[in-house]
Formats: structure tokens, sequence, C-alpha cells
């Protein structure tokens, strides 16, 4: 193998150096992989099929899915690759690509949690004017605004971080491209770009999540008036899987943020990792359809080769 100083590309270290150690690492992630894939194109098939689930919450719910697809293929196969491989090379433009996808679809998932917030504000708070402020039109701009800010996320990281130059041997703590770790391998912390732009998107993901906050502040201060206890138990089901998805999202990306990157990361370090790019992906699916039996009975139907009827127009979903 080349010096670690010349070579063009980056060596992965990940969790082992034992090739039997490996091997294990790549079925565990080979298995999450399968399940995701499975759980999240269910759904996609599901809200794209049933005409019960074609209000604008199952319409965010199926582009969060195909975001959790996307995000678990930027870093998973290539690690399971590398481990089976024995080899955890990474070229330079596979790392560009690596940084560039995984920057932004972290940041669009933080923005489809942020809409799906306010979509469930609306539809509790508000019911009388969800139809009209959460129509088709709207949702689409909102979807593409998502999809549009991760795309800037992305352009911005990857343009900052590769601007820099590399002086250490090109040897990442980690099995995927982590933008923290390529700053530790900069000449003279010459990372002032990478910083900037880190503290712009830190300023814009606590803006999501303070209206995050402050929809379920109202979410539940609405919900606990509902006389009925099934009117409440049927919008706390609504609820109560996102803003479980959104806690375990943002505080598990929060963490790894703010700690402080080592030289040699412990197996601690390389779990926070795998419970915010790998865990979220594959149990939102589950989360997602625990407690929703319209859900339940779509992923039936389909399952079973029941019949869908599909239309196109949304429904209001409570």
């Amino acid at each position: 193998m080349e010096n670690g100083t010349t070579m063009s590309g980056f060596l992965l270290m990940g969790f082992s150096d034992n090739h039997e150690l490996q091997i294990l690492h790549a079925l565990l992630f080979l298995m999450m992989y399968l399940l995701a894939l499975a759980g999240n194109l269910i759904i996609i098939a599901i809200t794209t099929l049933d005409q019960h689930l074609q209000s604008p919450m199952y319409y965010f719910l199926k582009h969060l899915s195909l975001l959790d697809i996307t995000f678990i293929s930027v870093t998973v196969p290539q690690s399971i690759d590398n481990s089976l491989m024995d080899n955890g090379y990474i070229s330079h433009s596979q790392c560009i690509l690596q940084v560039f996808f995984f920057t932004s679809l972290a940041w669009a998932e933080v923005a489809i949690l942020t809409v799906m917030s306010y979509d469930r504000y609306v539809a509790i708070c508000l019911p009388l004017h969800y139809e009209v402020t959460m129509g088709p039109g709207t949702c689409k701009w909102a979807v593409m605004a998502v999809w549009l800010s991760g795309s800037i996320s992305g352009v911005l990281y990857t343009t900052a971080t590769f601007s820099i130059t590399f002086c250490r041997a090109k040897i990442i703590h980690q099995f995927f491209c982590d933008v923290p770790q390529l700053l530790k391998l900069s000449c003279y912390n010459d990372y002032v770009g990478v910083v900037g732009v880190a503290s712009f998107m830190s300023v814009m993901a606590f803006i999501c999540f303070l209206s995050i906050v402050l929809s379920y502040v109202h979410i539940f201060s609405t919900v606990l008036k509902i006389p009925s206890a099934e009117g409440r138990s049927k919008a706390f089901s609504t609820c109560m899987p996102h803003l479980f998805v959104v806690s375990f999202f943002l505080s598990t990306g929060i963490f790894e943020f703010l700690k402080p990157t080592s030289d040699s990361p412990s197996a601690f370090d390389l779990m926070i990792s795998i419970f915010y790019t790998v865990v979220p992906p594959t149990l939102n699916p589950v989360i997602y359809s625990l407690r929703n039996e319209a859900m339940q009975r779509a992923v039936r139907k389909l399952l079973l080769g029941g019949e869908f009827i599909r239309k196109k127009t949304f429904l209001p979903c409570c």
C-alpha cells in the first residue's frame, strides 16, 4: 500500500483489523441494509398505491422513506465491500461524492422532519384550515425546498472540505468519509471555510429544532384539551412516531457533532455514528407503522396481493 500521505485516496479504518470480525460487521450491516430497503420500499409502495394514504402526512412520509434509502446507501454498501475485501481504501472522488451525498441527505432529513412537524401542527391545531394550508401545491413546493436545501448544504460542505490541503496520513478512523475526521488531516488547521459552513448550518438546524419544539408544544396543549379519549389516542398515534424519529435522529446527530474528535476513536464513538447513519433508516418504517392501523392494513394488502384503488387527491388525515 502507498504511503498514507502520498496515496491519492483515503484509508477507512472501520471497526476492526481482524478479518473474522470484519466479516461479521459486513453481515450485520448487510442485514440492516436489506431491512432498511425492504421497509422503506414498502412505505413508498403503499403511500403511492393506497387511496387511503394520500394525505400530506403520507406524502411527506414517502419522501422521508426515499431519503432514508438514499441516506443509508451512501455509506453502508461501501463499508460492506471494504470489510469483505479486507481493504479500507476509498478513492478521492468516491470520498468527495460520499461527503456530498451524506451532508445533503442529512440536512434534507432535518428539513423534511421539520415540514412533517408543521403538517402535524396544522392538522391538529388548525383542522379547519388544513386542506387549504396543506394543499397539493404547498406540499410539492415544501418537498422541492427540502431537496434543494439539501443539495445546497452538500455543495457548501463538499466545496469547503475539499478546498483544504491534506498534510497528514490520509487515514480516517471511521467507516465512511466523515467531515470531522477529514478536517483532522488538514495542514495547520486550514479549515476556516468548513467552520463557517458548519456554523451557518448549525444555526439553520437550531431554527428547525426550535420550530419542531414549538409545533409540539402547541400540539400537546391542543391534544390534552380534546374531551374524548379516542380523539386523544388518534391524535397521539399520528404524532408520537414522528416525535420519536425526530428525537432519536437529532439527539444522536447533535451528540456526534458536539463530542470532540479523537485520533483513535473508541468502539463507543463508532457505535454513535451507527446510531445516526444506519439505525434511523432501518427503524423508521417500523416506527411509523407500529401504531398506524391504516398503514398496517395497506401493508397486509400489499403483501397478500390485494388490489389498491389509487386516488390522486389529498384526503384529510385527522
